[in-house]
């Protein structure tokens, strides 16, 4: 199971690699997408065959093995859920282009019964689609913008969440010590709320009695 799992996250790390290289300048974007949803489909299968294998991992190594294996699905999700977001920028991107060029090879035949303020309403449109165009560009640049952002986002928390999970395992934390901490949680919380409805009641007498 370990290799099978090793395999597994080393493929997701290639196909976030490839993310990249799709995100550059590529000649063969085609190829570097069909690379990158063969490797998620693997990984898919790779996932399934985990969780087979995972009932017969000793009883005492099963949670852990569990938590290796749904963070293993949960990249899986997300890589999938990028190569849909990417494909819809590409078809987007590649509409504008062709908006782009029919509008610009698009030729205006003069027409002699027009008169200047039919002219003048044509020069406007004309104008007003050009802007339009102008800022669908801007708004396409501010998304990729921000959808880098999200990515870099994205791996910081992966990031920390194995940490976590480092931490909690170096640790021995088990579900017991885990339910001991939400249950001193609540009671802190109501103890925190007794007070303050305490405090108010007594801020309330003095006011009643003062006045």
């Amino acid at each position: 199971m370990d290799l099978l799992y090793n395999q597994t996250n080393k493929l997701i790390q290639q196909t976030q690699e490839s993310f990249q290289t799709l995100e550059r300048y590529c000649p063969a974007p085609d190829e570097v997408e069909s690379d990158i949803q063969e490797k998620i489909t693997t990984v898919q299968k790779n996932c399934e065959k985990l969780d087979t294998l995972l009932f017969k991992v000793p009883l005492p190594q099963r949670q852990n093995a569990k938590l290796k294996c749904d963070q293993l699905k949960y990249d899986c999700k997300h890589l999938q859920a990028a190569l849909t977001a990417w494909r819809h920028k590409r078809a987007r991107q590649e509409l504008l282009a062709s908006e782009r060029k029919e509008l610009l090879n698009h030729r205006f035949s003069p027409n002699p019964d027009a008169t200047t303020i039919t002219m003048d309403y044509a020069i406007q449109q004309q104008t007003s689609l050009q802007n339009a165009h102008r800022g669908i560009d801007e708004m396409l640049y501010t998304g990729a913008g921000t959808l880098e952002s999200l990515q870099s986002q994205r791996m910081t928390l992966k990031g920390a969440h194995r940490r976590i999970m480092d931490m909690a395992n170096t640790l021995g934390l088990s579900n017991h010590t885990l339910r001991l901490i939400e249950k001193r949680a609540a009671q802190d919380k109501y103890v925190l709320l007794g007070g303050m409805l305490f405090t108010l009641t007594i801020i309330g007498l003095v006011i009643v009695y003062v006045a």
